[in-house]
């Protein structure tokens, strides 16, 4: 499999295209489809170019109700299981969203937490997949989105890198993009971990990306130049909301930020390939230096190490052709320090 085979819509998740950037509503929207609409739209204003849901249903979701993360205590309630009921939307409400995402020209990504949602999930036109961090070892999920055919983003917070390495063997030739991340809402720029993208891509050979649970506006732009091809970000209404994950999101102004940081990274990234570049034509010819003519030298001169100086600029042979050239006969005769070119020599 190659990055050109995933795909979110249209776009390709590829190092040689524009970074794909993941607007995460998540849930973010309160429970309330308004709210959830209203995002989609300020992601599409922020140029965002997908959005992303989680679809769960508590009671199938929390075996123990008062297991509860940390970072989930901010939504003032008495266990998870009270939290994700406030939280859910129903069919209904995901298909208006992916419509509405469609509508703005923007990918629609969900993420699905247990297989029995799956076909409900899949009569959606979902562009791809997504499996929580938590997820990557719950192989019957994976295989049974794998075998849906749709792009999966894998996520890999809270992992092992040989965890990672053994979902990439479950997964096979699945579009799969696999996303570094790190499970802290939020997490320190400085516990960002971004070199594992490098890591993950080499080991793998799939197309890399990071879910981004920083509160910066700059981590995207810094994993694009880890290797990211595809970013996820949360957005929300209002960063001091009360709930689970508005303290590690970004609000629609900060969500533009981003991106442009991301665009900007991007274009400074380049295709990775080094060349001479036309804005550097003018200090390669004068600042290159060339083999010269030492002192005069006439017509007819087999050439010696005493006869050639090496000067700027870079109009005449380069340096690293001397040896090459001693014991050449010069054709035409040469002033002081004037060029010696390929012409100048029988």
């Amino acid at each position: 499999m190659t990055s050109a085979d995933v795909r979110i819509g249209t776009r390709p998740l590829d190092a040689d295209q524009p970074t794909c950037v993941i607007a995460e509503i998540g849930v973010n929207h309160d429970g309330r489809l308004d709210r959830a609409l209203e995002l989609v739209d300020a992601a599409a204003g922020a140029g965002a170019d997908a959005v992303k849901f989680q679809w769960f249903e508590a009671d199938r979701l929390v075996g123990d109700p008062d297991a509860i993360a940390d970072y989930q205590r901010r939504a003032n309630v008495a266990n998870q299981q009270e939290l994700l009921r406030g939280l859910e939307l129903d069919r209904d409400a995901m298909a208006r969203l992916v419509d509405a995402a469609h509508r703005r020209g923007l990918g629609a990504v969900v993420t699905v937490f247990n297989e029995a949602l799956i076909p409900v999930a899949a009569d959606l036109p979902w562009d791809a997949w997504k499996t929580a961090s938590p997820d990557l070892v719950h192989r019957p999920l994976l295989d049974r989105l794998a075998g849906d055919g749709r792009p999966m983003l894998v996520s890999t917070g809270a992992s092992e890198f040989a965890e990672v390495t053994r979902a990439h063997e479950w997964l096979g030739d699945a579009p799969v993009v696999f996303l570094h991340c790190v499970s802290a809402y939020p997490t320190p720029e400085s516990s960002a971990g971004l070199g594992a993208i490098g890591s993950i891509a080499a080991a793998t050979g799939r197309p890399t990306g990071y879910s981004d649970h920083t509160a910066e506006v700059t981590t995207g732009g810094l994993a694009v130049a880890a290797g990211a091809v595809v970013l996820e970000k949360h957005l929300t209404w209002n960063r001091n909301a009360v709930g689970p994950d508005h303290a590690a999101s970004l609000d629609p102004a900060g969500l533009a930020e981003y991106v442009d940081f991301v665009r900007r990274a991007r274009g400074a990234v380049g295709d990775g390939m080094k060349r001479s570049n036309p804005i550097e034509a003018d200090v390669r010819r004068v600042a290159r230096q060339s083999l010269r003519a030492a002192r005069s030298l006439p017509s007819g001169t087999r050439l010696s190490a005493t006869d050639i100086a090496v000067k700027r600029p870079g109009d005449g042979i380069e340096p690293w052709r001397l040896e090459e050239i001693l014991g050449r006969e010069l054709r035409v005769a040469l002033e002081p320090d004037a060029p010696i070119r390929e012409g100048d020599l029988g």
